[in-house]
C-alpha cells in the first residue's frame, strides 16, 4: 500500500505522464480572490465613495477573469485590449482607495505573467514593479513597505510566466520525442524495404532465367531440365531463408547492436535505461529475435508509456534466455502497439495461433512461437510495464 501511494504521489502532475495538458486558465481563476481585499474594506466602510467602489472591485475581478481567459485562447487579444483596461481599472482604484486595495496590483502582476510570456514581460514587469513603488510609497508607505509589495508584484508576475514556459517547452520536447520516434519507424521500414530488394531482386531474375531454360529443355534434354529445376529449387531455399532472416532481423544489427542503440534513444528521450544482461554467447538466430524484442519494447516504451525509468534485464535460465523490458510508466505500452484487446497476452509453441492484427510484437510472437518461445506483455502491479520474451538457448551448445 505505501508504494502503491508513492507511485501516485510520482505520478501528480507528472509533465511527462500521458494526456498531461499543464497549466490552464481555470487554474489561474483562483486569484480573483485576491480581490477579497477591497471587498473587506467596502465591508467595514473604509472605501468611499461606496458607489464607486463597489463598480470598481467588480470590474477589476471580471477584467482579470477575462485576461487569464484570453491569455490561454487569445493571447494576442488578453496582451493589447483585456490587459490594458485591467491596469486601467486597477491602478487608479489602488491610489485612489489605497488600503487592502494593493492586492490588486499583486493581481493584476498574475495577470501580466499569464498573458506576456516573450521578451517583453522583463520590460512590461520592471515598468509594473515601479508604478507599484511610486504609487505605495506616495500614498504613505515606507520604504520597506513598499519594497515588499514590489517583491510580491515581481514575483506574482514571474512565476505563472516561467511555470507556462516550461510547460510550452516540455510540450515541445514530447512533440520531438514522438517525431523522433516515427522516424526510427520510417528508417527501420527503409531498411526492411532495402533488404528484400536486395535480397529478392537478384534471386528472382536467376530463377525467371532457370525456369525459362527448365521449359526450353523439358521436351528434348529432360535430365539437364530436372538439374536446372533442381537449381530452381535450391535457390527458392535460399531466398526464402534470406526472406525469413530479413523479416525477424537477423540481417539486422543484432541484440548487442540494438541494446547500444536503445541505450541512445532512451537518453535522447530523456528516459533512464538501467540495463542488466548476463554474459552468455547469444546463437544469432536468438539475438536476432532478442534484437527485435528490444526495439519494439523500446520503441513502445518511448512512444506510449510516458516513462522516466526503463529497466531491461537478460539472464539464463531453464526456459532459456528470458529478456525483461520493464517501465515506470502510466501509458498503455506495448499492449498499444500490439493491438490487444487485454493488456496481458502469451504467444507459445503450443495451442491454436492468434489472429493477426498487425506487425510489431505481433509478428515477434509469431516468431518467437515457431522456434518454441514465448511473449508475455502486461501491467505491472505496482504501475508500470513489463514486456517479457524467452528464447530456447542451450548454453552448453554455447559456451
Amino acid at each position: 500500500m505505501p508504494s502503491s501511494r508513492l507511485m501516485g504521489a510520482n505520478h501528480w502532475l507528472d509533465p511527462l505522464r500521458e494526456g498531461e495538458r499543464g497549466p490552464d486558465a481555470k487554474g489561474m481563476y483562483m486569484w480573483a480572490a485576491l480581490s477579497a481585499g477591497p471587498v473587506w474594506d467596502i465591508a467595514h466602510g473604509r472605501s468611499h465613495p461606496v458607489w464607486l467602489a463597489v463598480p470598481a472591485v467588480l470590474a477589476a475581478a471580471a477584467g482579470y477573469l477575462v485576461t487569464v481567459h484570453l491569455a490561454f485562447s487569445d493571447r494576442r487579444r488578453a496582451q493589447l485590449h483585456a490587459l490594458p483596461l485591467l491596469a486601467a481599472v486597477v491602478l487608479p482604484s489602488v491610489i485612489g482607495f489605497q488600503g487592502n486595495w494593493f492586492y490588486l496590483q499583486v493581481m493584476l502582476a498574475i495577470a501580466v505573467g499569464t498573458a506576456i510570456t516573450t521578451r517583453w514581460l522583463p520590460i512590461v514587469g520592471l515598468v509594473l514593479c515601479g508604478v507599484t513603488f511610486a504609487v505605495r510609497f506616495a500614498t504613505g508607505g515606507t520604504v520597506g513597505e513598499s519594497l515588499v509589495l514590489v517583491w510580491s508584484v515581481a514575483t506574482a508576475a514571474l512565476i505563472p510566466a516561467m511555470i507556462i514556459r516550461l510547460w510550452e517547452a516540455i510540450r515541445e520536447l514530447q512533440r520531438t520525442r514522438e517525431e523522433l520516434a516515427e522516424l526510427a519507424v520510417a528508417e527501420e521500414r527503409l531498411r526492411f524495404a532495402r533488404d528484400l530488394h536486395d535480397l529478392l531482386g537478384h534471386t528472382l531474375s536467376v530463377m525467371v532465367v532457370k525456369a525459362e531454360a527448365v521449359r526450353r529443355l523439358a521436351p528434348r534434354d529432360g535430365q539437364e531440365a530436372a538439374r536446372q529445376a533442381a537449381d530452381i529449387e535450391e535457390i527458392g531455399r535460399k531466398a526464402l531463408a534470406e526472406v525469413r532472416a530479413a523479416v525477424t532481423g537477423y540481417r539486422g544489427k543484432g541484440f548487442a547492436a540494438e541494446l547500444a542503440s536503445a541505450r541512445k534513444v532512451l537518453a535522447d528521450a530523456g528516459i533512464t535505461a538501467v540495463l542488466r544482461v548476463a554474459e552468455v554467447r547469444i546463437p544469432p538466430e536468438a539475438g536476432a529475435l532478442l534484437g527485435w524484442a528490444v526495439r519494439e519494447g523500446v520503441t513502445n516504451v518511448i512512444r506510449h508509456s510516458g516513462a522516466r525509468r526503463c529497466e531491461i534485464e537478460l539472464r539464463t535460465g531453464d526456459e532459456g534466455l528470458a529478456l525483461e523490458i520493464r517501465d515506470d510508466g502510466s501509458g498503455n505500452g506495448a499492449a498499444a502497439t500490439a493491438g490487444a484487446p487485454t493488456a496481458r497476452r502469451r504467444g507459445t509453441s503450443g495451442g491454436a495461433p492468434e489472429p493477426r492484427r498487425g506487425h510489431g510484437l505481433v509478428g515477434l510472437r509469431e516468431r518467437l512461437a515457431a522456434v518454441g518461445g514465448t511473449l508475455e506483455a502486461g501491467p505491472l502491479a505496482g504501475g508500470g510495464f513489463l514486456l517479457r520474451v524467452t528464447v530456447p538457448y542451450e548454453g552448453d551448445d554455447h559456451p
